[in-house]
């Protein structure tokens, strides 16, 4: 790997010690070979500089919620490194606009008018994907290539902590992370997905997450779900 390509794939400091394992298995050589040679091909998503958005404006110490999502949105000019969110000026996806719909269901706030989720992660809310990168066009295109061991791991860091952290898992690829949250201090919220439909088991819309997760945090919290989005 060329010094420039370790540039790119350097994690945030915060993260370092607890990740730095991960970046001497042998599936990550492989990972970031597969991603490198993807960009060489076309378009992947989220930009370099976006891929660990999540990990940078969420340090490990800050972490009070973690959101799990599944992977970048594969339009362009979509993904930014953090689950469900999408930058400034972009049409807001289906599954986001529910989101936010539930803030003003959930008495969290006015729905917000626009998608980018940057202020939930300024506030210790790691959005998190399991699959950090995709190719365009092609959802799911990058998965089982080693990011969901990665992303595992960041998880069980997480778990370690002493502090109490609220994991929101909305859907089966998020529930089924469930076997790694183990330490009793910690909290699950969880539904369906939010672009699962109504009549799901236990539906999204309807389920109060907001509200919920800030009675978990207890001191730790509330979360402003509404600032500067």
């Amino acid at each position: 790997m060329t010094k420039v390509a370790e540039s790119v794939w350097a994690i945030p400091e915060s993260w370092t010690a607890a990740l730095q394992n991960e970046l001497e298995q042998p599936y990550w050589a492989s990972l970031t070979d597969f991603v490198d040679s993807e960009r060489r091909r076309g378009d992947v998503y989220p930009p370099p500089s976006d891929v660990f958005n999540a990990l940078a404006l969420t340090p490990l110490g800050d972490v009070r919620v973690v959101i799990l999502g599944q992977d970048p949105y594969h339009g362009r000019n979509q993904a930014h490194g953090l689950c469900f969110s999408v930058r400034e000026g972009v049409t807001i996806p289906p599954s986001l606009r529910k989101i936010l719909s539930e803030i003003r269901a959930d008495d969290a706030g006015p729905a917000p008018t626009g998608g980018n989720l940057t202020s939930w992660a300024t506030q210790g809310v790691l959005l998190l994907n399991a699959t950090l990168t995709v190719a365009s066009g092609a959802p799911k295109s990058h998965e089982d290539r080693g990011w969901e061991t990665f992303t595992d791991a960041v998880i069980r860091a997480v778990n370690a902590k002493s502090e109490r952290v609220v994991f929101v898992l909305w859907g089966d690829t998020a529930r089924a992370k469930r076997k790694l949250i183990t330490n009793p201090i910690h909290a699950v919220v969880e539904s369906a997905h939010p672009a699962a439909r109504a009549n799901a088991k236990t539906p999204f819309v309807g389920s109060r997450p907001f509200a919920e997760i800030d009675r978990l945090l207890g001191d730790r919290g509330p979360i402003d779900w509404t600032p500067g989005i």
